[in-house]
């Protein structure tokens, strides 16, 4: 059977295949502390879940707009306007069932074939998965550790081309927990008017900063008129089966993602919609009792694998993720990578992390290797997987063996 020629460009998002791994293993009865998904272990507030059942009772089961309710809409561009100091209006905002349709739908309205686009390496692998996917050229930014992970300006602008069209930047960031200082920002703001070329702002986590405040691109001048804003629910409210995202962009923009969505989805669920509206203007005490959870978290995990013999890891300034160097301790267990080191600790000390390869295509010149660690775990997960992790890491003999076994 003959399939599409750009299907064997799609890509994955390896963390779901993990996932699968772990179920798997937790089936066949092991104990797994899993630190490979990024999602909120609490549960949705109260008042969330309540509005979507009262909006359930009240006959929210029919279409919407493909844009969305008017009303979530509204409720979105004071949100955007309040924490980006933007200027958008009803219009300028498109609910999706869940925030990657945002990504999709953006990358297929800007982007065409033989146009570069820029992304962060490592980072969210749907970026680079989309961009082969539309058959534009994926130029990779790298993210280095003696940046805290954010980005090197002056290696953008030498990456920065005639055929760019796209920057993707994701802040806080996705694996690294990396933030990008708003002075980059600004330079890049000046970068992207320079050379006429969009930006594609990932800020799912934007509440979740934890040493200074959120900074977005949209804040310098002209940047809302050549700026997609990417969040949504699911980080910040733990909807993330709720299936609930939007995004902020002009307004000929919206107007195609809209289309896009109207093509595809038709819109999202009308009381998920509802539900999304009470999250934003509800009370927002449980959405900051889980912050300063993953605040405590990130410490702990962050001292505890620094504690462990050949791993170093930076702290990050938001997310809930760590993405520690683990170069050394492959050396010391005589494993290859952080590909390697990812296998031995799931299936010998039932500990669920991801390597670097889950991250997008590897530079030639990398040198070093890391894993992230999602610390949206119980602090009864942590200790114990840190405990698994350093007991693994000073096994010489099983890793041997281990490794073996792999052919």
């Amino acid at each position: 059977m003959k399939f599409a020629k750009r299907m064997s460009r799609l890509g994955t998002e390896t963390a779901f295949e993990v996932l699968a791994q772990v179920n798997a293993l937790k089936a066949e009865g092991r104990d797994i502390a899993s630190f490979s998904i990024g999602e909120p272990d609490f549960d949705t507030p109260e008042n969330i879940r309540e509005a979507a059942k009262r909006a359930l009772d009240e006959g929210y089961t029919h279409y919407t707009p493909s844009a969305g309710l008017q009303d979530l809409r509204k409720v979105l561009a004071e949100e955007v306007n309040r924490t980006r100091g933007t200027d958008y209006d009803v219009e300028n905002v498109v609910v999706t069932p869940g925030a990657k349709p945002i990504m999709f739908f953006g990358i297929l309205a800007l982007v065409d074939e033989g146009d570069d686009v820029i992304y962060p390496n490592p980072g969210f692998p749907i970026y680079e998965s989309m961009i082969d996917f539309v058959g534009a050229n994926a130029v990779p930014l790298p993210l280095e550790e003696e940046h805290a992970f954010s980005f090197d300006v002056e290696r953008l602008e030498a990456l920065v081309s005639e055929k760019t069209q796209l920057l993707i930047i994701n802040s806080p960031q996705n694996p690294t927990g990396g933030v990008v200082p708003p002075e980059s920002l600004e330079r890049v703001a000046k970068l992207a008017q320079k050379y006429d070329f969009w930006v594609f702002s990932d800020e799912i986590y934007s509440r979740l900063v934890y040493d200074g405040d959120f900074q977005s691109i949209t804040q310098f001048e002209g940047m809302a008129d050549r700026t997609v804003i990417l969040d949504g629910h699911s980080k910040t409210y733990a909807m993330t089966g709720w299936r609930l995202g939007y995004g902020a962009m002009p307004v000929r923009l919206a107007e195609g993602v809209a289309r896009l969505m109207t093509n595809s989805n038709s819109c999202t669920a009308a009381f998920t919609q509802v539900a999304g509206g009470e999250a934003v203007t509800g009370p927002q005490d449980k959405a900051e009792e889980m912050k300063q959870t993953f605040h405590q978290r990130r410490d702990l995990i962050v001292d505890g694998l620094n504690a462990i013999d050949g791993i170093t890891c930076l702290r990050p300034a938001g997310a809930f993720y760590v993405w520690p160097n683990v170069t050394e301790v492959c050396a010391n267990l005589g494993l290859p990578d952080s590909k390697a080191l990812q296998n031995y600790l799931l299936y010998e000390a039932g500990v669920a992390v991801l390597g670097r390869q889950c991250f997008g295509r590897r530079a030639d010149d990398e040198d070093q290797e890391y894993v992230r660690f999602s610390y949206a775990a119980s602090t009864e997960a942590i200790n114990e997987g840190l405990r698994r992790i350093e007991e693994a890491g000073a096994d010489k003999e099983r890793a041997a063996k281990f490794w073996k076994s792999q052919g």
